[in-house]
């Protein structure tokens, strides 16, 4: 039902308005209206009835009734409760919370631990903190669930996670490349480094090249797989002091044991692999995309040389093949806007150089490793190299890659662009999903513990993608950061207890929308029981 208004003009110009209740029904599937009420006169109604109609039908709507009389009000508690209720629908969609149940039903366990490791990823996602701070943090969300949590189910969530790791990432791929409806064919790897607060696992923690800039501590070294639409597939933990190709060949082999696939492309970055692994590769059948490091490579010259238009990719990308010798396929990348960056950077550099010189500062030059690498040094005198420069001009916007892959031209280049989704997955790792310090020392715990952070990863990335799907330009960040101002309380009025929410805002209301669920109603009688289910859009 719903209130409609009725305008008549009488012969002599005048208008009169009437306001009446309207059903609506359908007839052979035709809408119709029937009249239920009418009201009177709008103009009568305004001069004080309509206040007295919506004061006596307020009664028959106990929302309206409660928030009408804010002075019997009273609030018992106040919990954040936006986060939880997304991410558990994505955590059940993902079939993350059913896997973890299915393993735990062929277990004598009867702990909450799958609970339990809900509780530390949404933790990693809202607040990340140590164990010790989710119990106490878990007190501030509004899940019912939570309730029963206690430490020691974190710790024993860690080793259950660590025990079951294998065979979660591939029931969990395998739901959401039906999910996304994703093929398998491109795939990124990419590794971090992480230090432990203390000793670590002996095995695991080793030193080695800290990409924290931290060597003087025990670390650990992570690689993470994802797919080329930014969702991560699979993750490994290596020693401290593994290098980055021994990764590579190690990922490789994991993939074919674990993962049915048809075909499959690995894209690394610059030096992430040698000449030794991309003939194990090739000597495997498999296909890859890398990176180049140009500067020192034999036969560059000639690369830059090529004679062939690039063909346009996308407005801040150009590509072209080259094949030298019996090499694979070359592809020569030229990104316009970079290669303005460079120009200006190295204006400003010769500005500085020719001031420097100026001044007498040649000595101060010489020691500048930066600088001296384009300078002529004779005895005491220092001029500027132009020659050098001239080469290094050679150089600005572009990057190599190397491939025996058959794509097109244009989707190698693409492909290996793409490759950022991975370095942005390891600054959320590290940063956003505060991956370390670690302060774990077993080696069942501290892999547990990076569990978590990647099933946090895997929540996130998931719903980045349906928000992208349904608006592009999207900010998540933006989105979970009005997603936390959502709050459930806990009113108690005449005797009753009720579940009341905060208003939506921002673009809160959109991360419900990607999940595929309403949000709650504002007010539901508590019955003792706390309401956190969502309505499922239809």
């Amino acid at each position: 039902m719903y209130i409609r208004k009725t305008t008549n003009k009488n012969k002599d110009g005048t208008v009169r308005t009437y306001v009446q209740i309207v059903q609506g029904y359908r007839v052979n599937g035709k809408v119709r209206q029937k009249v239920i009420a009418n009201l009177g006169r709008l103009e009568q109604l305004q001069e004080g009835e309509i206040d007295n109609l919506l004061e006596h039908l307020s009664k028959f709507s106990k929302e309206t009734w409660i928030k009408s009389r804010p002075e019997n009000l009273k609030v018992e508690w106040t919990k954040k409760w936006g986060p939880a209720l997304v991410s558990r629908r994505l955590w059940e969609d993902l079939s993350i919370g059913p896997q973890l149940r299915t393993f735990l039903d062929s277990t004598e366990i009867t702990s909450p631990l799958e609970e339990a490791a809900f509780a530390m990823v949404l933790n990693r996602l809202c607040d990340p903190q140590s164990k010790l701070g989710v119990s106490e943090w878990i007190n501030t969300v509004h899940r019912a669930e939570f309730r029963e949590l206690k430490l020691q189910h974190f710790y024993k969530a860690l080793d259950f996670l660590a025990e079951h790791k294998e065979n979660l990432e591939v029931k969990l791929f395998e739901r959401i490349r039906n999910l996304f409806n994703m093929d398998l064919d491109l795939v990124f790897w990419d590794t971090t480094s992480t230090y432990f607060e203390g000793s670590g696992p002996e095995e695991m923690a080793k030193y080695g090249f800290s990409k924290d800039k931290r060597p003087d501590r025990l670390q650990i070294v992570i690689g993470v797989l994802m797919t080329k639409e930014g969702i991560p597939v699979a993750h490994q933990i290596f020693p401290g002091n593994t290098n980055d190709t021994k990764t590579f060949k190690s990922i490789v082999d994991d993939l074919r044991q674990r993962f049915s696939i048809n075909r499959l492309i690995m894209i690394g970055d610059r030096g992430m692999v040698s000449q030794k692994i991309l003939k194990e590769l090739r000597d495997c059948g498999m296909e890859y995309i890398v990176g180049l490091r140009m500067r020192r490579l034999a036969g560059i010259d000639d690369m830059l040389s090529w004679n062939a238009r690039y063909l346009k990719v996308k407005d801040n990308l150009k590509a072209k093949e080259v094949r030298i010798d019996n090499w694979d396929r070359f592809i020569l990348c030229l990104n316009p806007e970079a290669k303005e960056r460079d120009r200006l950077a190295r204006k400003n550099m010769v500005a500085k150089l020719e001031q420097k010189l100026l001044k007498g500062g040649a000595k101060s030059l010489v020691g500048n490793r930066g600088y001296r690498r384009y300078l002529n040094v004779n005895g005491k005198a220092a001029s500027i190299n132009w020659e050098a420069l001239k080469r290094k001009e050679r150089f600005d916007g572009k990057y190599l890659l190397l491939t025996n892959s058959d794509l097109p031209t244009e989707q190698v280049a693409l492909a290996y662009k793409d490759l950022w989704k991975v370095e942005r997955a390891f600054r959320e790792l590290k940063s956003g999903l505060d991956l370390r310090p670690i302060y774990h020392w077993t080696d069942s715990r501290v892999r547990g513990h990076v569990m978590v952070c990647y099933l946090a990863l895997v929540l996130e990335s998931s719903l980045q993608k349906k928000l992208r799907d349904i608006k592009p330009d999207l900010s998540y960040r933006k989105v979970m950061r009005h997603l936390a101002q959502m709050a459930a309380v806990k009113v108690s009025f005449e005797g009753q207890e009720y579940l009341t929410r905060s208003e939506l805002q921002g673009e809160a209301y959109m991360a419900f929308k990607a999940a595929g669920i309403r949000p709650p109603k504002h007010m539901q009688p508590m019955n003792g029981v706390c309401q956190d289910s969502c309505r499922t859009f239809i």
